[in-house]
């Protein structure tokens, strides 16, 4: 059966066409589906959205459960076209082990595919082919948070579009090619630093700072120093950080604003030419590894792996804090580790723990009621959890919990007859209906959730087009999953059994050529075969059912597909064209399961159609689009994400990664 005469048909082409076994999609989904696109920003959406009671969007990627936590950004490698005429490489991105899973880590990523995509979506608007639906995926318009627990499919064509506003702060990558001293070489593309002038005076040294400060928001930020040389009759070596203003012309720690390790004397400087002492000398081959707690405004130095201690306490909050290196003796060379690469020291123990402390005092507070008529830790997480399954449409769920609270809370108290103070479910006609739409929705039956939607909410699919849209492309996709599970099951039933003549004529020639060659070894050792039994037969006719089936369903399937393109043909959204384009791509593919696209097929990708629909039907009564442990949830990143902003304790949480998976 060839699939790819399918995708001709549904693109209104009847004529043939060469078929690829394995296409490669570059469309709007295969940033999703390979980690080393980028994710892309889209135009405006031309859809209305309602405002709830709560002044909330009613856009599901505001939520919490709408949205998702990042990923981890794979691909480490792309090239920056500036927005100009010319072009140059960026650096690649990567996350130091000790900060993989933080919140700001998370947010860097996100900048960093927001640029991609500015620039992708720059070139694509200038290009010729800026309009075409077969475009790469550079021109794709879909840009999106990383991936989420509710799958691929919510990521492509659920989920609305969430954008990077605000400025966030880049972690070092190398040393700066324009604040250094001159006589300072930078090699091994910017990691590397090595003093190729003459000898300085007593006075004098070469010093070079890295391209970005330490971000405040890591709460603990950290880099390492290799001594690749320490030249000849030299050991003249700063290793530290400075302010921006700082001079170049002096070895670190001896300006003010200024702080290092010496390797000559095993002595730390700040704004002073006599050292304190602190640890050992260090020369060729020692890597000495900088860092500073900014929950504790201290700074510590480690060698070979090993903690030295705190060396400097009360450094300015205020003060942007740059790596920084120094040298004095032709020759010396520097390499540094910003992290690209595994530190010599456990920094990432160093954090844990830090990490660690900060929840422990988390979970050691108690829970304050505001009033005295407010309830107690625990009734107060029931009523959210009880709220949030009602919201949801939960129903039969949400009783169930009811039931079981009030019977722990009376066994506790020994008492059958105690009054309990919880609020049972209450079980109304409009919780109900959300239930049958949602449930049809994760029952893959899309017909009938539109038909209860327009039946008890007719107004909801009229005012919100998008979500319309949404429900109209997973039905194609259960139509593609219902055609591949059925392929599948033909192919595999589709197996040899003894037969007349009639059926050796329905094998294909490599089934033949084994069955033959099979015969003559069982003539040769005397096999006799049977005649075929009636379940043969029986399964023959089976089989040609089902090929009837797939047959009529793939038609089916097919003339659903021209009819959803036809229906939004006009509309002007890039994504929607991007969507359709890739979500007919599955066709193609004889076995859409085992294709860079299968994730689109999972069951998964039904849940977040479920939920925006669930929340615009809310909308429409009035009522809010989220839950509230929702809204909990998003004013305790909000509260965290301030606490993180100075380098506090809030810098060490991500509230979703650490208390929601």
């Amino acid at each position: 059966m060839r699939r790819g005469s399918y995708a001709a048909a549904l693109a209104g082409n009847t004529g043939s066409s060469t078929a690829n076994p394995a296409p490669t999609r570059s469309g709007a989904f295969s940033h999703l589906l390979n980690s080393s696109s980028a994710p892309h920003t889209i135009g405006q959406h031309r859809h209305a959205r309602s405002i709830d009671p709560d002044g909330h969007n009613n856009s599901m990627s505001t939520s919490w459960g709408r949205g998702a936590a990042l990923p981890s950004y794979s691909s480490q490698t792309g090239q920056w076209q500036g927005l100009g005429t010319g072009a140059q490489d960026i650096p690649p991105l990567f996350v130091p082990s000790y900060l993989r899973g933080s919140k700001h880590a998370e947010k860097v990523q996100e900048a960093y595919r927001a640029k991609v995509a500015a620039q992708r979506d720059y070139r694509s608007a200038h290009s010729s082919n800026a309009g075409s639906l077969s475009t790469s995926s550079s021109s794709a318009n879909l840009h999106k948070l990383a991936g989420s627990h509710r799958g691929l499919t919510h990521e492509v064509i659920e989920r609305a579009p969430v954008f990077v506003e605000d400025q966030v702060s880049p972690w070092p990558t190398r040393w700066n090619d324009v604040d250094k001293f001159a006589q300072l070489e930078i090699e091994d593309g910017g990691r590397q630093a090595k003093f190729s002038g003459s000898q300085k005076t007593h006075d004098e040294a070469a010093s070079v700072r890295a391209d970005c400060p330490m971000p405040r928001q890591c709460g603990i930020y950290y880099y390492e120093v290799t001594v690749v040389s320490k030249g000849k009759d030299g050991r003249m070596i700063g290793v530290g950080f400075s302010g921006p203003k700082v001079a170049l012309s002096r070895i670190p720690g001896w300006e003010p604003e200024s702080f290092a390790y010496h390797g000559d004397d095993g002595q730390i400087f700040n704004n002073t030419t006599s050292g304190k002492n602190y640890g050992p000398k260090f020369g060729t081959l020692d890597v000495i590894g900088c860092g500073i707690n900014f929950r504790t405004n201290t700074a510590f130095f480690t060698k070979n792996g090993h903690m030295l201690g705190t060396a400097f306490r009360d450094l300015k909050p205020s003060m942007p804090y740059y790596p920084t290196i120094g040298m004095k003796k032709p020759g010396e060379t520097l390499r540094a580790n910003f992290g690209q690469e595994p530190f010599a020291f456990d920094i990432d123990k160093m954090v844990q723990d830090e990490k660690a402390a900060i929840q422990e005092e988390i979970n050691q507070t108690k829970f304050a009621a505001s009033a005295t008529s407010a309830p107690d830790e625990t009734q107060f997480i029931h009523r959210l959890i009880s709220q949030y399954l009602a919201h949801d449409g939960y129903v039969e769920t949400a009783q169930a919990f009811a039931e079981e609270v009030v019977d722990e809370a009376r066994a506790l108290a020994n008492d059958d007859d105690a009054t309990i103070p919880y609020q049972e479910a209450v079980e109304d006609m409009d919780a109900l209906n959300r239930q049958k739409i949602r449930s049809a929705i994760l029952e893959g039956d899309i017909d009938k959730a539109l038909k209860h939607t327009q039946a008890y909410y007719p107004s909801v699919l009229r005012d919100n087009d998008n979500i319309y849209f949404k429900l109209r492309c997973r039905k194609f996709i259960e139509m593609i999953r219902d055609c591949n599970e059925l392929n599948t099951q033909f192919q595999s039933s589709h197996t040899y059994k003894p037969s007349s003549a009639a059926n050796t004529k329905k094998r294909n020639s490599t089934a033949t050529d084994e069955y033959d060659f099979q015969m003559e070894l069982d003539e040769q050792f005397g096999v006799n075969h049977s005649m075929p039994s009636l379940s043969d037969f029986h399964n023959e006719d089976e089989m040609e059912n089902r090929q009837t089936k797939l047959s009529q369903l793939t038609a089916n399937t097919i003339a659903y597909g021209q009819e959803l393109r036809a229906e939004f043909a006009n509309d002007t959204r890039r994504e929607v064209k991007q969507a359709l384009n890739d979500t007919f791509a599955l066709i193609a593919y004889e076995n859409a399961k085992e294709s860079s696209l299968a994730p689109l097929l999972e069951t998964d990708g039904r849940v977040p159609v479920a939920e925006e629909l669930n929340s615009a039907i809310l909308v429409s009564l009035g009522k809010s689009s989220s839950a509230a442990i929702e809204r909990l949830v998003q004013q305790t990143e909000a509260l965290v994400n301030e606490l993180a902003d100075d380098g506090g304790p809030g810098a060490f949480i991500n509230v979703r990664k650490d208390f929601l998976q």
